[in-house]
């Protein structure tokens, strides 16, 4: 589904990412972690092709094609999203117009089909109606990205700190949600979609179960392994101790 191979990548004449590897396969989650300021975020900015995260070599190949130089809105047709971790608030756009529009409908009208995805993650209708993201909560925000991504149905999602400023009751309900998106109710055999969780804490994941986990610092991925050991490692030592535990190996 997704590899980048050797990635360098610098924001603001400063290099970030640093010759940084990953092969996420069709229908696998994998979980990235990492202190603040190591780069999660520039990886998922790059993927995306923003273009203030200019890429100095390597290559983002999405479903077997080389998207490292094409723009964001291909990259997005092409079945790549991602829900924000801060999201910008928009004036003059409803949530209900973001919905048609990850929908790819044009016409402005919220019908039963908008109002029933709205309810499914226990979004009032009368959010739809109020500009995206203004004046809403912590978890109103979380809920309002996690319902664009439930419209637009994409095959490959990133998710940036998606347990973030989010209750105990609505990181539940996201992450049923995400589950739901990533096809893990399905055999592994059955799914086809695929997914990258960046997280802080790692509270997400008692949620939702990854396949694979990595751990980032200073730009480039240090080690690699299966997401409860990881876990368990970094809440007991921390990041840099576990990156130590899995080089000695």
């Amino acid at each position: 589904m997704l590899e980048i191979k050797d990635l360098t990548v610098e924001v603001g004449g400063k290099e970030i990412l640093k010759d940084l590897t990953l092969h996420i396969e069709r229908g696998e989650v994998h979980v990235l972690f990492g202190p603040n300021g190591c780069g999660k975020t520039t990886l998922l900015m790059s993927i995306l092709g923003f273009p203030a995260y200019k890429i100095i070599h390597g290559h983002i190949i999405f479903k077997g094609v080389d998207i490292t130089d094409l723009p964001t809105n291909e990259r997005v047709k092409m079945g790549i999203g991602v829900a924000f971790q801060n999201p910008p608030r928009i004036r003059g756009v409803t949530l209900g117009d973001m919905v048609n529009i990850a929908q790819g409908r044009s016409e402005a009208v919220i019908d039963e089909s908008v109002i029933a995805l709205a309810d499914k993650i226990n979004i009032p209708a009368v959010f739809l109606r109020r500009d995206v993201n203004l004046g809403f909560s912590g978890g109103e925000v979380k809920k309002s990205e996690i319902l664009q991504l439930m419209a637009q149905s994409p095959d490959f999602i990133m998710f940036d700190e998606p347990d973030s400023g989010v209750d105990v009751d609505n990181i539940e309900l996201i992450g049923g949600i995400m589950c739901e998106l990533l096809d893990r109710h399905k055999l592994p055999s059955k799914r086809k979609r695929a997914g990258l969780i960046i997280t802080h804490s790692g509270f997400i994941t008692r949620y939702i179960r990854a396949d694979r986990a990595h751990v980032m610092l200073d730009g480039y991925i240090a080690c690699s392994g299966m997401p409860d050991e990881i876990t368990k490692n970094i809440m007991e030592e921390g990041f840099e101790k576990c990156v130590e535990k899995c080089s000695a190996r």
